[in-house]
């Protein structure tokens, strides 16, 4: 029998999820904010559903959404940057999760972001104690562990690493840009397939009540990653500050994913 997963947020993720786990047999419901996409998700064969949750509503049938679902992957972006006030992502979160009580769903996969270990130092694993440094990285700390502390809910959290892939690559916002800092760092990036791979194998094995990093296994330092980057798209790379103060020298490992599978990862430079 087809298992009947649903996305929250069919967006540059969301949507090659679900076209991926289509291919695989799921049956998948997923929603978006925005009318105009709904002949879109149909057309890739999704049950859509217009759906938008803010801090203090959540507008659309979220309970016809909900209700038949095994497994429900929460794909909401925080959106914290940039001016202007700003929602609170966590009382998004909060009036999900009442819904997801209400309902029928019993598993889930929130999309997380290794924004929550801040300026951590050194090695990284899912055993260092997350110290994040902004209000984003707050707050999905925040929505993780009110759903690894629910009961009734088998969550499994994942901390993605900048993401790359089709259309999306940090060097398009570099490119051009002088005077930045940690040159000497390096890059805890994640690419879209080994995204949607990993998210298949947690379906599939029944991963849940885990946390899992989720970054790719090189670690170049960024000016020279992001030189090759701008040179391989004919953009101006960025420069950077060679005479540094403190350079946070973090380099994330999915340790606890590895160990319960195996990934090949796709090469950050393709």
């Amino acid at each position: 029998m087809k298992k009947k997963i649903g996305i929250i947020g069919c967006g540059w993720l969301g949507l090659p999820l679900a076209e991926f786990l289509i291919d695989k047999g799921y049956i998948i419901h997923g929603t978006t904010t925005n009318i105009n996409k709904l002949p879109l998700l149909e057309k890739e064969g999704i049950n859509p559903y217009l759906i938008n949750v803010s801090p203090s509503k959540i507008v659309g049938a979220i309970a016809a959404f909900l209700d038949p679902l095994e497994v429900l992957i929460i794909n909401i972006p925080p959106k914290l940057r940039g001016a202007g006030e700003k929602e609170s992502y966590t009382a998004k979160i909060e009036l999900l999760h009442k819904a997801i009580l209400e309902s029928s769903v019993e598993k889930v996969i929130f999309i997380s972001s290794t924004s929550v270990y801040g300026d951590c130092v050194g090695s990284v694993s899912e055993d260092t104690i997350p110290l994040p440094s902004t209000s984003s990285g707050m707050q999905l700390l925040e929505c993780e562990q009110l759903l690894l502390n629910c009961k009734k809910l088998q969550s499994t959290i994942l901390r993605l690493g900048g993401l790359i892939g089709p259309k999306r690559h940090p060097i398009t916002m570099l490119s051009g840009k002088k005077g930045l800092k940690n040159g000497n760092a390096p890059v805890n990036l994640i690419h879209l397939n080994d995204c949607i791979s990993i998210i298949y194998k947690i379906l599939e094995n029944d991963l849940f009540s885990f946390l899992y990093n989720v970054v790719a296994n090189e670690h170049p330092i960024k000016q020279e990653y992001y030189r090759s980057m701008a040179q391989r798209r004919n953009l101006i790379p960025p420069s950077y500050i060679t005479t540094e103060g403190k350079n946070f020298k973090k380099i994330i490992s999915c340790k606890n994913f590895i160990t319960k599978s195996s990934v090949n990862f796709t090469s950050i430079y393709e």
